[in-house]
């Protein structure tokens, strides 16, 4: 729905909006190697979709997401079909930022009050490390 300027820097690329982050990860060459451990990021991507997807069984639009990511993507289509369930609530992330280089993210999601489904993904850097300098430069 929203992001902030350094996510937009971050992970969109060309993107003035912000993109459906499923579709990024899978059909976005970008994003792709914007990722340093791509396998990972998905693995844990499609199980945190399908609990998603538990929740809101019924929703049109998430039927659609999964219907053109398993249709445009193996790679989507191989991990759907594992069946994989998980909460991915909190955990490190590994990019090769194009501009500044290497950046090792703690993430957090946060379900927001409501019925509505929405999340807040937060990113952090370790004090004083590389990767908060590399990040300060965004």
């Amino acid at each position: 729905l929203a992001w902030n300027p350094l996510a937009r820097r971050l992970l969109g690329g060309e993107h003035d909006t912000p993109p459906n982050l499923m579709r990024l990860l899978f059909l976005d060459a970008h994003t792709r190697e914007l990722y340093s451990r791509w396998d990972e990021e998905a693995e844990r991507a499609v199980a945190s979709l399908r609990l998603v997807a538990g929740r809101y069984a019924d929703d049109e639009r998430m039927a659609s997401l999964v219907g053109e990511l398993s249709l445009k993507s193996p790679e989507f289509a191989a991990l759907w079909s594992r069946h994989p369930v998980v909460t991915c609530a909190s955990g490190t992330k590994q990019f090769h930022h194009p501009v500044v280089g290497h950046l090792e993210l703690q993430f957090e999601m946060m379900e927001l009050p409501g019925d509505a489904g929405q999340r807040l993904l937060v990113y952090s850097a370790e004090p004083g490390s590389a990767s908060e300098a590399a990040f300060l430069l965004l």
